[in-house]
């Protein structure tokens, strides 16, 4: 029998401007150390702006999401426009600022924000054939601006949590390495850096939003 499949959305390489790099990376162990598989992918875009991760300023320059993403995959990346939610069991959605800059303008429109259209429509085509679906850190924002009622969480950060509740979403706050199941949805988020977090926190959660995810698959 072959593996599961996981869809693994990135928005760049570097948390300040694209994926958190932790994030993204654990997520891809867990989900091999559960026996799955997976597939990232990244849409063809230009950055919001490039950052200069050393001292947070922003640089002169102009880089590709899908370019950049692919320093995290190895090089082993398809373009978002080639998903198809019937070639994957799960889809998850890694942390970093990309997630609010790149993949939704929420850094800049809060609860007003636009999701990238293939974003959504990757979310939204696995909703349709009842497949869950994963985000973690600041990502949980794009679910909470797609679909309709979803419980999740990004922590206990109260601004953000009235912004997600302001765009329909149901919040309950979690520990750093805490995960938030909303069964009915099929939806797991888990808060990862939006904590002052040590990476054995971060990669608690990750492995226990990966463990729920296929835990649902294989119901």
């Amino acid at each position: 029998m072959a593996n599961h499949s996981i869809a693994v959305i990135l928005s760049g390489c570097g948390h300040q401007d694209g994926s958190e790099i932790h994030e993204a990376t654990l997520t891809l162990l867990a989900i091999h150390t559960h026996g799955a598989d997976y597939q990232c992918y990244a849409p063809n875009i230009t950055h919001h702006h490039v950052l200069n991760h050393a001292d947070g300023n922003e640089m002169d320059d102009n880089r590709n999401v899908y370019i950049e993403s692919a320093r995290i995959s190895r090089g082993n990346l398809k373009t978002l426009d080639e998903f198809s939610a019937d070639n994957h069991d799960a889809l998850i959605i890694p942390g970093g600022l990309g997630a609010a800059k790149n993949l939704s303008t929420f850094a800049f429109d809060g609860e007003n924000c636009i999701v990238n259209q293939e974003v959504k429509w990757a979310i939204s085509s696995m909703v349709d054939q009842n497949k869950p679906i994963g985000a973690l850190c600041i990502a949980p924002v794009i679910l909470a601006n797609v679909l309709d009622s979803v419980t999740l969480t990004i922590g206990n950060n109260p601004q953000v949590a009235e912004k997600i509740e302001q765009m329909g979403a149901i919040h309950q706050e979690c520990t750093p390495s805490g995960v938030v199941v909303d069964e009915a949805n099929k939806i797991v988020t888990t808060p990862c850096y939006m904590y002052d977090s040590r990476v054995n926190e971060v990669a608690e959660g990750v492995n226990g939003l990966v463990a729920e995810i296929l835990r649902m698959v294989r119901k």
